[in-house]
Formats: C-alpha cells, structure tokens, sequence
C-alpha cells in the first residue's frame, strides 16, 4: 500500500464496512421480523432487496461519472446521507409500497456507495497506485458481515426490527458521514476532460470514442463480473442447503460455510502479499478457476471434501472482489474509471439480484448437481479472462 493512503483506507475501509453491514447483509438478520410485523412474506421482502438492487445497477454509471469529474467525496457523503434516510424510512415502513420506496432509496445508496464507488474514489486520487488502498479496504470490509450480522441480531432483540433499522441509520450519521468527509478533497475535472458514462471523452466537438479492442475488452469483463457475482450471490443465499443436497449435515453445513469468510479474507492478503507482484489478469484467472475446482472437488470426493470447496470457493472469491477494482485500473487505466465500473458492474448488479431465485430452481430440480451449473459459469469467467490480453491494443 503506498505511504499516503493509509489514512484513508482506513476511513474508507470502515465507512464500506458500515455500508455493507448495513445493506448487503441487513435482510439476513431482519427480513422474517419485518415480514411478520408487515404481514408480507420473507420472499417478498427479498423481492424488494432484489429490486434496490437493480436500482443499485441503474445508479452506478452516473455515481462514477460523477467521481470521474469531482472526487469521491461529495458522492461518498451524499451515500451516507441516503443511506441514513433510505433506513429511517425502511424503520418507519408500514406495508408493501412504503417498505418498496424504502428499499429503492437504499438501492440508490448501494450504487452510488458501495465497492464500486469506494474504488473509483480511490483511483480518482491515485491513479495507478489505487491497487494497494483498493485491497486494503476489501481488506477491512471483508468483516462487514462478520461485524454487521451480530450487531444487527444484537440490535433487533433489543430493540425490534425497527430500532435496528434506526440504528443503523444513526450509524451512518454519526460514523460513516464524519469518515467520508475525512476523505482529501480531489481537484475537480473540467467537463471538456471529463470521461462520459460509456468511457468515451464527453461528448462535444472533440469526442472521441473508445477503440474495439477497448470495447471488446469491455464486454468480456463485464460478463466476467457478473457470472462471479452470480456465483457469489448463490452460494451467498443457498450453501447450507446445496450441501445438504451433496450428503452433509445441517451442522456440518454450517460449520464449512463458516470457512468462506477467514478463507477470502485469506485469498485478499494472498492478493496483497504474494500475488500483488503480478499483473491483475493473472490472479484474476487463478481466482476465477477456484470455484470449478471446488465444485470439482466436492461432486467427485463426496461431502468429506466441503471444506475443501469452501476453501477455494472463498479464496478465490475474495481475490475476484478486488480485481474488479484492480483490473479495470489495469487494463484500462485511470482516465474514466469511475464511470467504466458503472457500467462494468451493471450486469453484476442484475445477475446478483437474479442469483437467489435462478441458482435456487436449479437446487430445486437437481439438487447437488446444480453446482455444475456454477461451475461451468465459473469456467466460463476464466475463459473469458484467457482471452483478455493485458494491454489491449488501442486504435
């Protein structure tokens, strides 16, 4: 990590892990309290969740746009506000549509406010020395879950559904907000300099459009990210139950899902450490071929190899968190990487919220076998990679 962003991967780091627990992993504690106190269904509430997560998508391109022209900071302090407000709403929903606009103004958070935001804030500061600090954060809210699922069991025994939501919401006011503002401020971009939303020059006069390698290149990581995501997000939502499918116990279940957070927290040092030293492409390949391996491993070997699948599930899953923020800088390079992620991440944000509901039919009509689905989707990523070169050709 260079010497000067230390400080703010730091603030960063804990402002993402904020945003995380706060949204990514809140339906997990709170989705049946709120569903029973709302009269709805828990697939319901998942519904809506799915739902800011497509808006999550549509906000990415114009959250990076606007990173790419005036820093991160006034966008990562605008989260912090709407992450407050889209909580206090949710706290104080009283049916259907109330809990829906809740979810869509936390959906416009996490587009603007997540990882996505946190790395193009890092590059929009640092440019080509953004690899470091965009591991040291993934580093840091790698916990999120860790630290976001207790306190919010923590905090709905105590005080209800409700009062976590509020909770929460006070966090972001009190913590997160002061941590975003703490972030140097980055000299704003003329708009005739600044990157537009497709990763073109902004339209005018001089605008000048990307190559096809670019765009090439472009397309096959954006199908990248999103078949991780999609394999991430399933294996999220339906682990202790595919295993089951494949022969092991509740327990055993439970006790091998709980290797995937230490074993990615693992894959992002390993990333930090060993493989740092090498081109993002490279260890993004290695990641992408963790989870077929696993799946590999666990179909052929029979339950007894679980561990084994959560180890290189996770490995490689953490890795592939930081190489999409480290591949993009590396392939691309720092001119309108904000914007680029918004679009890059858009198909990931669709897949991620489909990947519940599909991976699920899949467990449902072919029980343990369905791993061969996000196996060959996970060989297909890694295809994709191969075929990536390392400095695409620029017209």
């Amino acid at each position: 990590m260079a010497s000067a962003p230390v400080r703010v991967v730091g603030a960063l780091g804990t402002a993402q892990t904020l945003a995380w627990a706060s949204s990514y992993y809140l339906p997990a504690m709170l989705a049946d309290p709120m569903a029973r106190d709302l009269e709805l269904s828990a697939p319901t509430v998942y519904a809506a969740f799915s739902i800011a997560m497509v808006a999550s998508a549509l906000v990415g391109p114009w959250a990076g746009q606007a990173i790419d022209r005036r820093g991160g900071r006034i966008v990562l302090v605008g989260t912090s506000l709407l992450f407050a407000l889209g909580l206090g709403m949710l706290g104080s929903a009283q049916g259907l549509w109330t809990m829906v606009a809740a979810w869509l103004v936390m959906g416009v958070a996490m587009g603007s406010g997540l990882y996505e935001a946190a790395f193009s804030s890092l590059v929009r500061l640092y440019g080509h020395r953004a690899r470091g600090a965009i591991t040291g954060i993934t580093l840091i809210a790698g916990f999120a879950s860790t630290v976001g699922w207790p306190l919010s069991a923590w905090m709905e025994a105590q005080f209800g559904w409700r009062g976590a939501c509020l909770g929460w919401a006070g966090l972001h006011l009190l913590v997160g907000l002061p941590l975003n503002a703490w972030l140097p401020k980055a000299a704003a971009v003329p708009k005739a300099e600044a990157p537009n939303v497709t990763g073109s020059v902004d339209a005018g006069p001089r605008a000048v459009p990307e190559s096809k390698p670019q765009r090439y290149a472009t397309a096959l990581l954006a199908f990248v990210f999103a078949a991780t995501w999609f394999i991430s997000t399933a294996m999220a939502t339906h682990l202790p139950r595919m295993l089951e499918a494949a022969g092991a116990t509740l327990a055993a279940a439970v006790a091998v899902g709980a290797l995937i957070g230490p074993a990615q927290v693992a894959g992002r040092l390993l990333e930090f450490g060993l493989l740092r030293q090498v081109h993002p492409l490279l260890s993004a390949r290695l990641a992408a071929l963790a989870h077929p391996a696993g799946v590999a491993v666990l179909l052929t070997g029979g339950p007894v190899m679980a561990p084994v699948f959560a180890i290189l599930h996770g490995a490689g899953n953490g890795i592939l968190t930081i190489a999409k923020g480290t591949l993009p800088l590396a392939l691309f390079g720092p001119q309108g990487y904000g914007a680029r992620q918004g679009w890059l991440m858009m198909p990931a944000r669709v897949a991620q919220a489909a990947a519940p509901f599909l991976f699920g039919l899949a467990l449902d009509a072919w029980g343990a076998n369905a791993l061969w689905l996000s196996g060959a989707i996970g060989l297909a990523a890694c295809a994709a990679l191969l075929v990536l070169r390392a400095r695409p050709a620029l017209d």
